[in-house]
């Protein structure tokens, strides 16, 4: 049995991405992230949809259009549709947030 809080670096000069399960039109990658957002004016655009979890920890989402960030706490979901611009404004620096994103294909 394999656990998503486990093998977790103390120290994390970059945000940590493993992929949990890889399989037909689905996969499924841990993110931990500690104090790491997106760079400026970089802007997530991705084919497939993704639901996102966060596990622990915090997060500030932007979506392309939108005024305000979506605030994420441990226990919020949501869903971002293939090619929905968005990128990560924050996450706090004093502790890891842990992600659980399920990248998946329809049709």
């Amino acid at each position: 049995m394999r656990n998503l809080f486990a093998g977790i670096p103390a120290e994390l000069p970059d945000e940590l991405t493993q992929t949990v399960l890889d399989a037909a039109n689905v996969r499924i990658e841990r993110i931990v992230s500690h104090g790491q957002a997106s760079p400026a004016g970089f802007w997530y655009d991705q084919s497939e949809h993704e639901w996102v979890l966060v596990l622990q920890g915090a997060a500030r989402l932007l979506f392309e259009g939108d005024a305000a960030p979506v605030e994420m706490h441990a226990g919020d979901y949501l869903e971002i549709p293939a090619h929905r611009r968005h990128r990560v404004e924050w996450t706090p620096p004093d502790e890891q947030t842990v992600w659980l994103a399920v990248f998946y294909s329809v049709g």
